[in-house]
């Protein structure tokens, strides 16, 4: 784990969080991710599984798709994913594979989330690649979305 965040993180936290306000307006769980590489938007992504028919249709998957797609390349060395919510083990594994360079996530997830919450799988030692991460950016904003979207659809 990183110790901090920069005045950037804020700033692509807060698209993430509109992202993901985006997906609730879907009547998607309300996820949002960017892929930012040299400190410009590489891609973004949003959830869409239900809208996609697609249960890998994650934030960070479909922004890590729309960012290889860019490149042309499946490699996203020397990038930061900024997500709205601790990320899955899906995730986390799409991530080490595509060799992210950098996680800045919001709220943590304490069912599913595989950074810190749940399982803890960064720190596990045994994964080819190492992903320097940071939790807890606009994490009340990206929690409030996420009580909001479920308390509506009780």
């Amino acid at each position: 784990m990183l110790s901090g965040y920069t005045p950037s993180d804020l700033q692509w936290m807060q698209h993430a969080l509109r992202l993901a306000d985006m997906a609730s307006e879907h009547g998607e769980v309300p996820v949002g991710a960017v892929v930012v590489k040299d400190g410009e938007l590489l891609a973004e992504g949003w959830n869409q599984p239900i809208l996609g028919h697609d249960p890998t249709a994650h934030a960070e998957i479909v922004a890590m798709r729309n960012a290889a797609a860019k490149l042309g390349n499946y490699r996203l060395s020397g990038t930061t994913l900024y997500v709205s919510i601790e990320p899955c083990t899906m995730c986390l594994g799409a991530m080490v594979h595509a060799r992210i360079g950098r996680l800045v996530f919001g709220a943590p997830e304490p069912r599913a989330g595989a950074v810190q919450s749940h399982l803890q799988l960064l720190d596990a030692g045994h994964y080819n690649h190492r992903i320097a991460w940071v939790g807890g950016v606009l994490a009340d904003e990206s929690s409030q979305l996420l009580k909001t979207f479920f308390q509506r659809r009780r």
